[in-house]
């Protein structure tokens, strides 16, 4: 194994030359403007969050605005985006900045303490923003580490993950960290990528222990697939005289948390979907048309959304957690993508 300097000096003279230089976020680098990036950036590909992050930053230039944002414009900027705890979390992080006089914590300790952020995240803050030595492992890291060293292990395992802690800690210089840093995200998302590793162009291709045994890709272990099971829901557009459709607040807490969707019922048969109509609508004999279904895949079941349309009675009131709104309105809800598609369909 090559040592640490020379692992981040081939890393470094790649990434001057190959690596991402213009992304948003590494424009008037801030702590606050590298973890709005991280965050989203969590589970989601560069492509997709850079428009998400422009609009973020327009609409919230500061961690200030931010915390004084309401929650439902927040989570309106996020939508689509998925994982929506991450905005709540954003957003209550945000909240406890402004409490400290809206400054970043400088430390590892202090950032960790913010809501929703871990140990990777703090160290790509501390290293891309604070000119400190932050060690980062997020999952392009993760693979680049696991096939240079030949890891064996699930990553998420918890002493595949010390394994890897203990050699990006030992890898990652004192000099030129903050791209350092971005070097191993982007070597990760570019070039040893999860399939189809483009080894020939890999500056740690020498010294990769998972390439000299012709299995790049075997690393690391991928998760052992199980099958996710499947849900059924009914969806209701329930429309008023004014052709209004009710929209309802989720809880915080569950999929699509805080977020506004249609009414949900869960039911195993139209009898019961009928006597739930009844029991929590006021809905008697509803004339009910029932629009072409579709899936929404979460990460641990498939969701299968029917929708239904009914003419709703015009007692049936909005309160603190539902309003009605045209379809215009709607689209300036903060909508998950399954009613975002479902709102195409009207």
């Amino acid at each position: 194994m090559t040592s640490p300097f020379n692992f981040a000096s081939a890393v470094l003279t790649w990434f001057d030359e190959h690596g991402r230089h213009h992304l948003p976020w590494q424009e008037n680098t801030t702590p606050y403007r590298v973890w709005v990036s991280e965050i989203m950036l969590q589970q989601t590909q560069v492509a997709t969050v850079i428009p998400y992050y422009q609009r973020f930053m327009a609409s919230f230039p500061t961690v200030v605005d931010l915390a004084n944002a309401p929650e439902d414009d927040v989570l309106q900027h996020w939508a689509g985006l998925g994982y929506y705890a991450r905005a709540r979390n954003l957003h209550h992080a945000a909240q406890q900045v402004a409490i400290q006089g809206g400054d970043f914590p400088q430390t590892l300790e202090g950032l960790m303490a913010l809501k929703g952020i871990g140990r990777s995240t703090a160290g790509a803050i501390l290293a891309l923003a604070c000119q400190q030595r932050g060690v980062i492992l997020d999952g392009n890291v993760k693979r680049v580490l696991a096939r240079f060293a030949a890891v064996t292990g699930e990553p998420n395992n918890a002493d595949t993950q010390q394994k890897l802690w203990t050699l990006a800690e030992s890898l990652t210089p004192h000099e030129r960290v903050g791209a350092y840093t971005q070097a191993m995200m982007d070597l990760g998302a570019t070039v040893c990528t999860r399939s189809k590793p483009l080894c020939l162009y890999c500056p740690l291709q020498s010294q990769c222990q998972a390439f000299a045994l012709g299995t790049p890709a075997a690393f690391p272990e991928k998760k052992k697939s199980k099958s996710i099971p499947t849900k059924k829901a009914y969806f209701l557009i329930l429309e008023n005289p004014q052709q209004q459709i009710l929209w309802v607040k989720r809880p915080p807490t569950g999929i699509w948390g805080s977020l506004w969707c249609l009414p949900e019922i869960v039911a195993d048969s139209e009898d019961e979907l009928l006597q739930i109509l009844q029991q929590k609508f006021g809905l008697d004999d509803p004339d009910i048309d029932y629009l072409t279904n579709f899936s929404h895949t979460f990460s641990h079941y498939h969701l299968q959304l029917q929708p239904i349309r009914i003419k709703a009675i015009p007692s049936l009131l909005a309160d603190s957690e539902s309003q009605w709104c045209s379809l215009v309105q709607a689209k300036s809800l903060g909508l998950p993508t399954a009613m975002m598609k479902l709102l195409t369909m009207l």
